[in-house]
């Protein structure tokens, strides 16, 4: 058995030559500079993400395409995140924390340059792509460089603010474009866009210094070819299943084929990682799950993700297809939650470094599911405020239970696998969301085909309610967790 010294991609404990590195009490100007930078650039290409959702109605009549050609300008963005995602743990080992950020915003910003100048539907859908592959890359460095740079007694409070970048943005992103859509063409939510993102890469290229160290390590082909049927058949299996809430009684063959492969070559992706951890080389490295805290906290992220995706999806449907309101209105009537999520994330995190994660995702997890509960009781007159106020107590749930479990989950891992760890919570967020919108949207269709549409709805915030019983579960059991040395095991 070879002896691996101090922090090298090993998980197995050796010979300690370095002591741990040290990670000082107090964060320099640099650190804030290096960290609000990723901030809110992160925030940028998160935003991107839900901005096209209520685009589609439009891009169908400008660019003369059906409604399942258009829906891949949303399943071509998922398809490469979670294909991407799950590669950035190799990424972020093997590059500069420099050059990680100007590939990311580099592809970010030439994929939104093209989209605001596409001449047609497939130029559009390759941009989407591009700027899909800069996203992934950003919110796993966004985790790495923030567990590299910021003390422990802090990570609560930096992270809180994370959750603007991830709740807010997402939140924000239909109302942005409602409000664009009521004055310009569709290219201007690229337009708008691009010079944002354009001052970030510049900002990043005068101030991002390098964070933490790079390792020589092999890129596994066969690995990277296996993310694709993965992590992309199972995101695209759930949402072409989700996809069909026009009356469809069930999931298509080809959604069904797409989960078969996906499911296999899941196990196929595994077994190979497992594998190759012997060796030292495993492209997404599964040791993270080893510390119990983590394996707790992705689970709980899983079931709150699934619990949000599917609110942000089946909301937009009641308030239009129920009560007749705009897209516009829509997005405005959504804004106040998300907002929220946001505005409450630094507060939380800074409650979070002081009480732990116990109090807060017991609290959370326990709005949660009386907010879905009521969901559940909508009907064709329920008023507007009793909705959005609803939808706000969702969000303050979510947001005492996204903080903890980002913060509690990737404390207790040691340094070579904090970016590992952070690229299979942002595949898990991927996944999860994905799932919770084909499970939820389908249900809806289902009952809507029989019984209506408020019968559908009340039926698939339902099931959201008993999704989001285990999260009260998973919650009960978080502890508080420390931050580890290199080389130590499981906690």
């Amino acid at each position: 058995m070879s002896t691996e010294v101090s922090s090298n991609a090993s998980g197995r404990p050796g010979p300690v030559a370095a002591p741990k590195p040290s990670v000082p009490e107090k964060m320099s100007r640099e650190s804030v500079t290096i960290i609000a930078t990723l901030l809110v650039a992160t925030f940028v290409v998160i935003l991107n993400e839900t901005i096209m959702n209520v685009a589609l109605q439009r891009l169908m009549v400008d660019l003369g395409v059906d409604a399942p050609t258009v829906q891949w300008l949303s399943t071509g963005f998922m398809l490469t995140m979670a294909v991407v995602i799950p590669t950035t743990g190799f990424i972020l080992q093997s590059l500069s924390t420099r050059a990680v950020f100007m590939l990311a915003m580099g592809l970010f910003a030439g994929g939104t340059a093209l989209a605001a100048v596409a001449p047609g539907f497939e130029i559009l859908l390759l941009a989407r792509i591009v700027q899909a592959g800069g996203t992934a890359i950003m919110l796993p460095l966004l985790m790495t460089t923030i567990l590299t740079l910021v003390p422990l007694a802090k990570r609560g409070a930096v992270m809180g603010n994370v959750s603007i970048a991830i709740s807010v943005a997402p939140a924000m992103g239909p109302t942005v474009s409602g409000l664009i859509l009521e004055h310009f063409t569709w290219r201007f939510m690229f337009v708008f866009v691009l010079p944002v993102a354009l001052a970030a890469l510049a900002i990043g290229a005068k101030y991002l210094t390098n964070v933490g160290e790079t390792e020589k390590t092999k890129l596994d082909f066969l690995s990277v070819l296996l993310t694709v049927p993965a992590f992309g058949g199972l995101v695209y299996g759930l949402s072409q299943i989700g996809g069909g809430h026009g009356g469809q009684s069930g999931p298509s063959t080809v959604a069904i084929a797409a989960l078969v492969i996906g499911v296999a070559s899941l196990a196929v992706f595994v077994l190979r990682q497992l594998r190759l951890q012997k060796a030292e080389a495993p492209l997404l490295d599964l040791r993270a799950f080893n510390f119990r805290m983590f394996t707790v906290s992705v689970l709980l992220m899983v079931v709150a993700m699934m619990a949000l995706f599917g609110g942000v999806i089946l909301l937009p449907l009641y308030l239009q297809e129920i009560r007749g309101l705009g897209s516009l209105e829509t997005g405005l009537a959504l804004l106040p939650g998300g907002l929220a999520m946001g505005l409450l994330g630094p507060f939380i995190g800074r409650l979070f470094d002081k009480v732990g994660p116990l109090p807060l995702t017991v609290t959370g997890s326990v709005l949660m599911v009386l907010a879905l509960w009521q969901f559940s009781m909508l009907d064709a007159g329920t008023p507007v405020w009793w909705i959005i106020a609803l939808h706000v107590g969702l969000s303050f749930g979510l947001a005492l239970l996204f903080t903890p479990a980002f913060t509690t989950g990737l404390n207790p891992l040691p340094p070579h696998l904090y970016s590992h760890g952070s690229a299979i919570m942002s595949t898990a967020q991927q996944v999860a969301g994905a799932a919770g919108t084909a499970l939820l949207v389908s249900i809806f269709a289902v009952v809507s085909t029989a019984s209506g549409l408020v019968a559908g709805m009340s039926a698939a915030f339902l099931t959201a309610t008993v999704i989001a019983l285990a999260a009260v579960v998973l919650s009960a059991m978080m502890r508080k967790t420390e931050g580890a040395a290199p080389g130590h095991g499981a906690h």
